[in-house]
């Protein structure tokens, strides 16, 4: 006999939901409904015996009987796995409770119009590089190396997008950061160690028209130019630097609690990321130029435990501390500074990627095999996604507005092409019902319709148009319109009564449904939400409100 074994929190958690489980499902009435739950706890026991409850003649658990009641409490473990809920013991002021609910996502509320210079939906609670699937950093690019569908990892536009889309989103709602100039050559000028056989002077270089430090060291392990340091709360920390070949910045950070050191080497390579116990590499490109680097060196410390299998820690800024820079080989040194964030320099990592990336015809291929279902042929290396292109130029729109470059707007235009070409033409565009236009996030043959990769390329359409100058005669507005027009037709085909479907392969492919998962679902919901601001059609509301609703444990109505 198959039993459910739970430890006493759960059991007395189990008790207690499972009166309201049997009251709205199993039709066992009664004022359990009506009275607080603490006295039906407190009431258990008076009568209550074991018994064995048979699930759907398949198998048993081990429940419990309250006689004087007729009523039965069965463990949660089962009532979570039958109906997808969710649950957990808390205390309040040393008083233990059951919290019930019935999804795990999380719905924003716009609180004013969506605007495409101000933050994007709810990015600024994003966190993309903390990501398992992101490999690391490039310190090359500056943006994501992802390994969603390749370990070897991979630069995939969607992601790099969304990095650029949280920075920018952050530096907006976050407070300004604390920075701290470590040397600038000019103001701020800090007593470097050098070491009997390196060399350091302080020059004027003509190519970054500032004074610079230039240094230079043999082969010989001691041989380094090096500064003390004593930083701890803060730790991005961003530089110019001009280094020949195997030349190499590292940062060391000490644990303040026990005796561990970490060293982060910033090497003139092409190398992504080598991680050998407490040394952890990054390449930072072989050109002979002065570059701007921006590193968290707390990712970075983390992304190098993981390459090396390493049990993930919490809270590592808070027990850590930058204890040195030091500099080996031969280069340039510039504006060292340490701060809490860079939230813009990393937004324009990705947008300057963006726009390096692109290609002819517009696109950012993804360079990775995507199986996206059971009956469609894999999408091949060099595959677009309308997602991809619809958070590219909302960071490119972004970037033109803020800086003015019209390279940024170009690019962003340049983007529209793919969506406008059809799937079996290698671009993104779909037809429901030979009508009906749909932006496919994964352009498969037939289409999916997937519903929030969509939605976030609308989001670009409409982003573009109105930084273009609300032209009435913008491709970006025409394409937004047919977009909208589509989804308030096929958005009742999503409803699952109970949730919300994920794309609409059950239509297409004739397969069971892809119900979307709760985050997947919160995401639609606050998609819905946003775009009802800026369209008063009534559907787009009330869809919100009702597939909410859903997220509460209401259900559509029976017949």
């Amino acid at each position: 006999m198959m039993l459910v074994r739970m430890n006493m929190k759960t059991v007395l958690g189990a008790l207690c939901v499972a009166v309201l489980l049997f009251t709205l499902f199993w039709g066992h009435c009664g004022d359990f409904s009506r009275r607080p739950l603490g006295s039906v706890l407190s009431e258990h026991g008076h009568g209550a015996d074991d018994i064995e409850c048979i699930i759907n003649g398949e198998y048993s658990v081990s429940c419990r009987r309250d006689r004087e009641r007729d009523d039965v409490y069965v463990p949660f473990s089962l009532v979570h796995k039958y109906f997808e809920i969710y649950g957990k013991i808390t205390t309040t002021d040393g008083v233990e409770k059951f919290e019930w609910s019935h999804s795990y996502g999380k719905i924003y509320h716009p609180k004013k119009k969506y605007d495409p210079r101000g933050t994007f939906t709810t990015f600024e609670n994003y966190n993309v590089e903390v990501r398992d699937r992101v490999k690391c950093i490039s310190g090359i690019e500056g943006v994501p190396i992802s390994t969603q569908w390749d370990p070897k990892g991979f630069f995939y536009p969607t992601q790099i997008a969304q990095f650029g889309l949280a920075h920018y989103s952050k530096f907006l709602t976050e407070a300004e950061p604390r920075r701290r100039i470590i040397d600038d050559g000019e103001k701020h000028i800090e007593n470097w160690i050098v070491s009997k056989d390196a060399f350091m002077v302080r020059e004027y270089d003509s190519e970054s028209q500032t004074n610079i430090l230039r240094f230079s060291t043999s082969d010989h392990v001691s041989s380094q130019v090096w500064l003390k340091v004593n930083i701890s709360q803060d730790f991005v920390l961003s530089a110019d630097v001009m280094m020949k070949p195997n030349s190499s910045m590292t940062v060391v950070l000490q644990n303040k609690e026990k005796k561990e050191t970490v060293y982060l080497h910033y090497v003139a390579s092409t190398q992504l990321i080598y991680a050998q116990d407490d040394h952890i590499y990054y390449g930072i490109g072989v050109e002979q130029k002065w570059r701007k680097i921006t590193r968290d060196l707390i990712i970075d410390m983390q992304k190098g435990w993981i390459l090396q299998d390493r049990p993930k820690r919490r809270s590592p800024r808070n027990k850590f501390k930058i204890s040195s820079v030091i500099l080996s080989g031969t280069g340039g040194l510039d504006n060292v500074t340490v701060s809490s964030s860079e939230h813009m320099a990393q937004f324009y990592a990705a947008a300057s990627w963006l726009v390096r990336a692109q290609r002819g015809r517009g696109g950012w291929p993804v360079p990775a095999r995507r199986r996206v279902a059971a009956g469609v042929a894999d999408l091949a290396p060099g595959w677009y996604s309308a997602m991809s292109q619809g958070h590219a130029i909302s960071v490119l729109a972004r970037a033109y507005s803020r800086s003015g470059d019209v390279t940024y707007l170009q690019a962003a235009r340049r983007a529209l092409y793919v969506l406008d070409v059809p799937s079996h033409a290698g671009g993104v565009k779909a037809l429901w019902m030979d009508k009906f236009v749909w932006y496919e996030e994964y352009p498969t043959k037939p289409p999916l319709f997937v519903l929030n990769g969509f939605i976030y390329t609308l989001l670009g359409l409409y982003d573009l148009h109105v930084i273009e100058g609300e032209n009435s005669m913008s491709l970006a507005k025409k394409m937004f319109d047919d977009g909208m027009t589509s989804l308030k037709t096929l958005l009742p085909l999503f409803d699952t009564g109970s949730g919300s479907f994920y794309d609409l392969r059950h239509f297409t492919l004739g397969v069971s449904p892809n119900i979307a998962r709760w985050d997947y679902h919160a995401t639609h919901v606050n998609q819905l939400y946003l775009l009802a601001g800026l369209d008063d059609d009534p559907i787009l509301l009330n869809t919100a409100k009702r597939w909410e609703g859903y997220m509460q444990g209401k259900r559509a109505a029976h017949n």
